[in-house]
């Protein structure tokens, strides 16, 4: 079928005037973390922390076994998000702020996001474009949160329809 023949929808984000204060998006499916891409992002980003990666000596500190990187959640957290919220439609993050981790990830917990639209607002001195801040928030699979930020980015209006 050709675009001439049918409707032809194209996955993107939200566009700056679709982004509406107080709306809360759930982002689903989560994301189950496996030892894999603990030891492969810890290693990639030249962290050798044995919390991440000696499961005999994790074992022998307080949580009792090896903690997922934080900046692990971090980005999965942010990344849960964006097939939703940004595809396409993002031209830059500005800055994360207020990141907490108040429980921690182990390999086999899922990760689900959630995320608060807080404000909106156009650019005064990029047209087309406006800032949006979103709080992020995820947790477990048990409902605990496991990690939250403060995210404020850059993105673009919707395009002028042209014929």
């Amino acid at each position: 079928m050709t675009e001439a023949e049918g409707k032809v929808v194209e996955q993107r984000g939200l566009w700056l005037d679709e982004f509406e204060v107080g709306v809360l998006y759930r982002h689903r499916p989560g994301r189950t973390v496996t030892e894999a891409d603990n030891v492969l992002f810890s290693t990639l980003t030249m962290n050798p922390q044995p919390l991440h990666l000696d499961a005999a000596w994790s074992a022998t500190q307080p949580f009792g076994q090896r903690l997922v990187n934080s900046l692990f959640t971090l980005s999965t957290l942010v990344g849960l998000s964006i097939g939703q919220l940004t595809l396409g439609t993002l031209v830059a993050n500005l800055g994360f702020r207020e990141v907490t981790f108040p429980a921690p990830v182990f390999i086999g917990d899922t990760l689900y996001a959630e995320t608060l639209v807080r404000e909106v607002r156009a650019s005064k001195s990029r047209p087309g474009e406006g800032v949006v801040e979103l709080e992020h928030t995820a947790r477990n699979q048990d409902g605990t949160i496991v990690a939250q930020c403060l995210r404020a980015m850059l993105v673009r209006s919707r395009p002028l329809e042209t014929s």
